[in-house]
């Protein structure tokens, strides 16, 4: 079958379905685990017990009606095209986005993906002298990710897939509070949804990044830490008190010129992550903390939410 076909018998663009054919090209797909280590595996992946069975219930066996010749394709191309760049750091959309509704082949077939990178990500991180502690820590992000997706009822799905192949391809590594992304000159960091930003939590976050990449990545140099984030939009500070967790963090930054990010929308991130929906009406969010009613009053009263970035010295 052509790339074509496959587009066409998937009703999906072709020429999504051809980036993945020409990314992944002739590299070898990553080989799914035995399904009977599944369970485990997911339990180390944090994954919720309802994605869990769904997984599990839908899983790619020889034979399995949910599986077409078609969607077969897509899954052992997509893990040969996330395979063709283990080791990079570089935003990475693993096949097109799916109409997940379709059913829970379609609707977990980046996480088999993911499934199928796991032990030979493991592997590129036993080269790199990383402890495996770390390892399973920052591939536990799939299942905060899928906890995530099912509160906001599928709408947050689309940015984890490919946010997720930074894991997978040992470019993203939690350590602590921050997750830490490989760059060409600056240290990314992240701040999954994991409890509060303290000051005390960033600090012992960003010291240990300050020994973790000399140690397990000698080769690259690092002299900043970065952040793009709505986390750092200076109106925030209009809204919050001056000792809040989200104002100090700002405090270390040094906000580079705005500019508007190409794909991002500042208002939809603050919703994604506020909230965790992008379709309540405003009159009905929560409004429990100071972060959510300023976020709710700043929109109503016709203002916006900008994502910007910033830097700081290591």
């Amino acid at each position: 079958m052509t790339p074509g076909d496959i587009a066409a018998r998937l009703g999906l663009p072709v020429e999504d379905v051809e980036r993945v054919d020409r990314l992944a090209g002739d590299g070898p797909a990553a080989p799914l685990p035995a399904k009977a280590d599944v369970p485990a595996i997911l339990d180390r992946l944090a994954v919720p017990p309802d994605d869990a069975a769904e997984i599990m219930a839908a899983w790619p066996d020889h034979g399995s009606p949910l599986w077409t010749p078609e969607l077969r394709w897509l899954l052992d191309r997509s893990t040969a095209l996330v395979r063709a760049d283990l080791g990079g750091y570089g935003w990475l959309p693993p096949g097109p986005e799916l109409p997940r509704e379709r059913g829970p082949a379609w609707r977990h077939l980046y996480v088999y993906g993911f499934l199928a990178m796991v032990g030979v990500v493991m592997d590129y991180h036993r080269d790199h002298g990383i402890p495996e502690a770390v390892s399973w820590a920052t591939l536990a992000d799939l299942g905060r990710n899928l906890a995530v997706d099912r509160r906001m009822n599928g709408e947050g799905w689309p940015v984890m897939q490919a946010w997720l192949t930074l894991h997978a391809r040992g470019g993203v590594y939690e350590l602590g509070r921050l997750q830490h992304q490989r760059d060409d000159t600056a240290i990314g960091l992240h701040i999954p949804d994991s409890g509060p930003l303290t000051p005390e939590a960033v600090d012992a976050s960003l010291d240990e990044a300050r020994v973790f990449f000399p140690r397990h990545f000698p080769d690259e140099r690092y002299s900043a830490f970065s952040c793009g984030s709505w986390l750092l939009d200076p109106q925030l500070q209009e809204y919050l008190p001056q000792d809040s967790n989200i104002v100090r963090f700002q405090q270390r930054f040094e906000l580079e010129p705005y500019e508007e990010p190409e794909g991002l929308d500042g208002d939809v991130e603050v919703l994604r992550f506020a909230f965790r929906t992008l379709s309540t009406p405003l009159d009905q969010l929560p409004r429990r903390t100071v972060l959510q009613r300023a976020v709710v009053d700043h929109l109503k009263a016709g203002g916006h939410w900008y994502w910007r970035r910033g830097r700081f010295a290591i």
